[in-house]
Order: structure tokens, then sequence, then C-alpha cells
């Protein structure tokens, strides 16, 4: 029962070496994804000459040039994606975003919300490493995508990619934003970042027609206004612990302050630390004006957005940006510091949605002349068709059939499609590649039902092939029937020892035993899960056939629980260096956590370190991923 309890720190060297290890060998693949983009668009251009006058950056007449809102949108998103891709290598990432970051989102509001949220993060806990790569290449990706996609259906392709992967992280990393959590608060970041970047990418996706006129500018001021004053009423509201600087009397920081403090312990450099705390400590002392001065910029701006009057518009978006820049350093405190901020928070995304709202307003879509096109020399007279008596005169240009689905699939076709492409659309084809780098991992690890064995190494470390003869031994199993080593032959044997007493550590191995037997489906009627008793007090079968019932093992018809005499017991015991000591106070024994694995022949393979640390259920399945893996391996070499 040593490591119940345990913790797996965040950095652990094991988890953080194969994380960096997973970045470095996917971005080399991202690389060789534009590489070989860029040589078969070199390739095709120079086999297919007349592929190359497609290339150019001309704009078609009718056309628009890319509104400044959506050039706005689609760049400054990019950075961003990019800056909270590089946010998610940090080390911690792995094992810290979702038991320091995410759950703790969740766990103020409603318990569907923490069920939802805990469903979606059940893919990062149990395969930790794949899913925080997966989200750095993800987040990348998209960036590049919305940085080089500048016009047409890959750039509103871009947008759509930006909107879900936007959503995805606002309903199960940012549990909704906390809109359903008490003490809900613009100034603290509410409705959360992640919808703004779901908005802007949703805009960016909007075909070329929606940006023309003023009418999405008016529509996206007039929701930022109605936005900002229902915070500003929510701010206002009486009760919520926002007008008071302490709480109560017990001179504590309130609402507001205490969220400040909370920040200012963030690890950081000293000036900004001193920064947030000397903000802090000006609003426990001047709670109540500072709520007022919020509520006043955020109703005043609001209503003056609603209002769509030109003359207040500029006014109310400085002030707004401003405000967000304030609030940005003063009390989210930049968002992204300490080793597992993701993004920036959410005043940054705000201010760029409502300057965007306000160019889309006051500069729509500009028509651009149309390109001249070359002069084609003149085609040589045809002959003139004669139509047949009674049949109507054939036109004189006839459009051609598009073509089908078949059509497009050509190779040819395909190639010439290829070669034709801008820089730009090639560029952002290798974004989706490297957005599919990340997604498919992501989606993996998220169906799977076993965990990564990486976190059973990171608690116990890994182990080394073995190849001696396991000491025998001769017992009697939870029926009361003789059991041995050598009658176990031909089977591969995962052995360990239990305290059928113990309420700490030895419920979760034999828990872990279960569900090895489970992942090895057909292969679990060549294995014997045996377990022996390791207590000199409580080694009845009584005991052994309660741990049983207790554990639900008796279902399992190769599970044995063996137990003999004390002699028998210590002799095993003695034999197998398994080190037991009575704990005061009680019968429970404190003993080696550890399992063997034997081969058909009596060889012992593997020994394992199971002290299984925190106990979670991700660590429960690593511990089981690593003894089926272990038991076919075992399997395959006889």
């Amino acid at each position: 029962m040593s490591g119940m309890g345990s913790v797996l720190q965040l950095t652990n060297p094991t988890v953080v070496a194969a994380f960096r290890a997973a970045l470095l060998h996917q971005g080399i693949i991202a690389l060789l994804i534009f590489f070989l983009l860029a040589l078969l668009w070199i390739s095709v251009r120079e086999w297919i000459p007349s592929t190359r006058a497609g290339g150019g950056p001309a704009v078609a007449a009718g056309l628009t040039a890319e509104p400044r809102a959506r050039r706005l949108l689609r760049i400054s998103f990019g950075v961003l994606w990019i800056f909270d891709g590089i946010l998610q290598a940090q080390s911690a990432m792995p094992l810290g975003l979702p038991s320091q970051v995410i759950q703790p989102a969740a766990a103020g509001s409603p318990g569907w919300v923490q069920h939802v949220v805990n469903w979606g993060v059940r893919g990062w806990t149990y395969h930790p490493i794949d899913a925080a790569a997966a989200a750095v290449w993800i987040q990348i990706g998209i960036g590049i995508w919305l940085l080089t996609a500048a016009r047409g259906p890959w750039s509103r392709l871009g947008g759509l990619a930006s909107a879900g992967w936007g959503l995805i992280v606002w309903v199960f990393g940012e549990a909704f934003g906390s809109v359903f959590a008490p003490g809900l608060t613009w100034l603290f970041g509410a409705p959360g970042a992640a919808v703004f970047y779901f908005v802007a990418g949703a805009l960016v996706a909007l075909p070329d027609r929606a940006w023309s006129g003023r009418r999405l500018g008016r529509v996206a001021v007039a929701a930022t206004g109605l936005f900002l004053t229902g915070m500003a009423v929510l701010q206002a509201w009486p009760g919520r612990g926002f007008w008071q600087g302490t709480a109560g009397h017990t001179r504590k920081p309130g609402g507001l302050a205490a969220m400040i403090q909370q920040m200012a312990q963030t690890p950081q450099p000293r000036f900004l630390s001193s920064l947030v705390s000397s903000f802090a400590t000006f609003t426990t002392a001047h709670g109540f004006a500072v709520n007022v001065i919020a509520v006043i910029v955020l109703a005043a701006v609001g209503i003056a957005l609603l209002s769509g009057q030109p003359r207040l518009l500029r006014p109310a978006v400085v002030v707004l940006v401003v405000t967000c820049l304030v609030d940005w350093v003063l009390i989210e405190d930049f968002g992204f510091l300490g080793g597992l901020g993701t993004d920036p928070n959410s005043m940054i995304p705000m201010a760029l949605l409502a300057v965007a709202g306000f160019l889309a307003l006051t500069s729509p879509a500009v028509a651009v002349a149309p390109v001249a096109e070359p002069v084609a020399a003149e085609p040589a007279m045809a002959e003139p068709v004669v139509a047949a008596v009674g049949e109507p005169a054939a036109s004189a240009a006839v459009a051609p059939p598009a073509p089908g689905w078949r059509d497009r699939l050509r190779p040819g076709r395909i190639g010439h499609v290829l070669g034709a492409a801008s820089p730009r659309t090639i560029a952002a084809i290798g974004a989706l590649g490297i957005a599919a780098l990340g997604a498919v991992p992501m989606a993996a690890a998220s169906a799977s039902t076993s965990a990564d064995p990486i976190i059973a190494e990171a608690i116990d470390g890994s182990s080394a092939p073995l190849d001696y003869r396991a000491p025998a031994f001769a017992l009697t199993d939870q029926h009361g029937q003789p059991v041995s080593l050598a009658s176990l032959r031909g089977k591969v044997v995962l052995l360990t020892f239990l305290d059928p007493v113990c309420t700490s550590d030895c419920p979760l191995i034999a828990q872990e035993f279960r569900q090895a037997d489970q992942m090895l489906g057909a292969n679990a009627r060549h294995v014997e899960l045996v377990a022996i008793v390791a207590n000199p007090l409580y080694y009845q079968s009584d005991y052994t056939q309660a741990f049983d019932r207790q554990e639900h093992l008796t279902g399992l018809p190769n599970w044995r629980y063996l137990t003999g005499t004390l002699p028998q017991l210590r002799q095993v015991w003695q034999q197998y260096a398994i080190a037991a000591q009575i704990l005061p106070g009680g019968g429970m024994v404190a003993h080696s956590d550890v399992a063997y694995v034997i081969d058909s022949a009596g060889q012992t393979r593997r020994e394992l370190d199971f002290d299984p640390g925190p106990g979670t259920a991700s660590s429960q399945a690593s511990f089981a991923t690593e003894l089926s893996i272990a038991a076919r391996q075992v399997l395959g070499t006889q």
C-alpha cells in the first residue's frame, strides 16, 4: 500500500521526454508535408506548362478585394491560433491541463456540465501525450491555414475549421466558458475566450456576398452592444459579491479582488506579480468604486454601440479596446503565464471582434476593377452552320457541360488543378495536413477504451526483459483446490501479491488485473491471473473469498487467489522478495506492489512495479494496458 495517494508530478520526466519526442517526430512530418506538396506542385507545373498561367494573383471581374474587417479577423486570429498552439507545447500540458485547468473550470458548474466535460476530457487523461501533441498541431495548422488562404473556398474552409475547433474548446476545454457557474463576470473572461474564436471563424467562413454592404457590420456592432449591456447588468446585479471589496465581516477579499489575487500568485516575472497584487489591494479597499466604473463603462459602450449613431461608434470602440487592454493586464494577468496558460484569455479576441465589426460597418467591401486579359489572336473564320429543314439554328457559342465528379477525379484533371493553384492555396493545403496530423490522433485517443502505458511508466518506471526460472510454489486457491506453478505450465501467468483486508492499493491492483483480462480478449484463455495472500494475520480462504466478492472477481474463470499455511506463505514471500509489515492499529499490511509475468515454461519474463500511484481511472487503465501488453508480448514469443 506504499503508493496510494501519491501524486504524479505535472513535469514528470518520463512524460515530458515522451511529449517532446512526439512533438519532434510530428514536427518532422509537418515539414515533410510542406516539402512534398511544394515538390509535387513544382513538378506538375514543369510537366504541364499550360498550368503556369493559372497560378497568378489575378482578380476576376466582379469580385471584390478582401474586406478590411475580414482581413483583420483572418490574420489576427490566425496569429492567435499559432500562439495558442505554441502555448500548448509547454511541458506541463499533458498531465496538467485536465487536472489543473479543465476540471477546475467545470467544478462550479451544474452536474450535467461536469459530466459533459469529464466525458470530453477522458481521451486526454487516458492518452496525455497523443492529445497534448494533437492540440499543438491542430491549432498551428488552423493558424497557418487562416494566414495563407486569403480568399475563396479554401479561406472559407479555414474559417469553418477555426469555428469548429473553437466550439470544441469552448465546450470541453472551458466548460461552456463557465457561463453556468456562479460568479460570472466579463471582467474575468466571460463567456470564455474560445467562443470569440468560434465567432471569428464563423465570420471568416461567410460567403463574399455577406460582406457586401453594411448589414453585417450593423449586426456585429449591435450584437456587441447587446452583449456588453447584458454584462453590465450582470456586473451590477446585487448579491453577487462585486460591490464589496471585502466579503462580509471577515475582511477577506471579495469576489473580484479574490480573483485578481489568485492571478497574482501565478508564476510570472516579479514586476507583473507586483502590479497585479497592487491592483488587487486597491480593489479590496475600493471595491465599490471599481465596480461602479466597470458597470458604467460596459453600459455606456454597450448603449452607444446599440444606438448605431456614427458619431458615437468610434469613441465607443476606442473606449472598449482600452478597457480590454487594461483588464487584460490588471485582472486577467495576460492569461497565458504560469506554465499552463492555453491562450491570452478573452480580452484580446473581444477587442479584435469589436474593431472588426466597426470596420465592417464603416468600410464595407469595395469592388476591384477587372484585370485586363491578354488579347488572343482572332480565330479563323468558321464555316457557317446551316440548319436542316425544320431544325432551329445552332447557337454560335455553346457552353461546355460542367465536368462530373468522375471527370474531376481523373489524374489529368487533378494535375491541372494542382498545377494551376497559387502558392497560397498550396500552403493552405499543407496547413490542412498539419491540422489533420493533430486531428487524427486526437480522434483516436477519444475513441480508445484503453489508456497509454506511459502513465504507468511515469509512476513506476519501465521494466527490462528478464529470463530466469520463477520460484516454485504449491498453495490452495479460493475454492480450496490445490494450485502450483507447475500445474499452470502451458499458460502465461500474471502474478501479484494482495492483502485481502487492504482498502488502498490492493483493490486497485485487483481491478487492474481484471481490466487487463478484458483487454486480452480471446487471448485471456491462455493467461492465468494469480494473486498470493500477503498478510500474515488474515490469510484464511474466508478472507480471499470476501475480497473476490468485494472486487467482483468471482466471475473470472482464470482468476486464482492463493493462500496456504503461514510457513508456506512466508517461504513464497521470501522467494519473490515480498516485504510485508503489519501497520500499527490494524490488520492491514504494507507490502511490495509488484507483478510478475511468467511464460508457459515457468520463466520470469517481466517484473513490473505495480505501485498504483494516485489511483485515478486513467492510471488504473494504464497499468492494465501495461500488463496486457506484457502478456501479449510473452504470448507472441512462444
